[in-house]
């Protein structure tokens, strides 16, 4: 089961009701910047990670401003999209709600809180959201890399490192593909839920990756299958490459 670190009682709580009913996972933010599309990523691994598990969802955007602006960035981003909280709350019934939002913000009623730290562009020239999106699995994996509660440093290396290896999997996946299948070690799929259902853990879902990549006992066909798992939650497009030669 996820549990994930309720910001308002500082612990461990359940993100889903024990009979896994209908759950409410709503992303709060002010506008659109870095820490706002941090947020989103937060509420949609929290989607994907709970649908993994077979619990029915229902995800929604509370945000005064800049809705489509969030909206369209998000989807670049490779976040799906979310319902308008202003037209669908009052439909939601008994649906148990978790609260995504910044370190700083307030939620409104009840339901754990999952609290997002922020991030800054430390970069030494200006750097545009826009011109940050023009590679999105790039930013996608460099803001996956830290823990949701520690703050992320952006710069231009730093995208740079994720982008390479974003490449680097996908010819990895590729040239796997093209081996016999195998199912995804037991142990391996164990070490990944375990990552991902303890507060959203995406630096040891990463982490595990990297080890299946250069572990000598896994067949190719078994790292494939690996990657395609986990991606069903990163989200980073890594069987794009298929296709290409072995």
């Amino acid at each position: 089961m996820l549990r994930i670190l309720d910001a308002r009682t500082g612990e461990p709580v359940p993100a889903t009701p024990a009979r896994r009913g209908l759950t409410r996972v709503e992303a709060h933010v002010p506008g659109l910047d870095l820490t706002a599309l941090r947020v989103l990523l937060t509420a949609d691994l929290l989607v994907r990670a709970l649908e993994l598990a077979g619990t029915p969802l229902w995800t929604l955007l509370s945000a005064p401003r800049e809705q489509a602006e969030l909206r369209t960035a998000g989807t670049t981003l490779g976040i799906r999209p979310f319902e308008d909280s202003r037209d669908l709350a009052s439909g939601l019934g008994e649906a148990q709600t978790v609260h995504v939002l910044s370190e700083d913000g307030a939620a409104p009623g009840a339901g754990p809180v999952l609290a997002v730290a922020p991030v800054e562009w430390t970069g030494t020239a200006e750097e545009p959201l826009p011109e940050l999106l023009d590679d999105p699995d790039a930013l996608r994996l460099a803001l996956l890399s830290v823990p949701r509660t520690e703050p992320v440093r952006l710069d231009r290396p730093t995208l740079d490192e994720a982008a390479r290896t974003v490449a680097s999997w996908r010819s990895d996946v590729a040239g796997w593909a093209h081996r016999p299948s195998r199912p995804v070690p037991d142990e391996v799929r164990t070490r990944l839920r375990a990552a991902w259902e303890d507060d959203l853990d995406l630096p040891g879902v990463l982490a595990v990756l990297r080890e299946v990549a250069q572990a000598p006992g896994v067949p190719d066909g078994a790292r494939f299958e690996t990657y395609m798992y986990a991606d069903r939650l990163l989200a980073l497009d890594l069987a794009s490459g298929l296709g290409g030669t072995a």
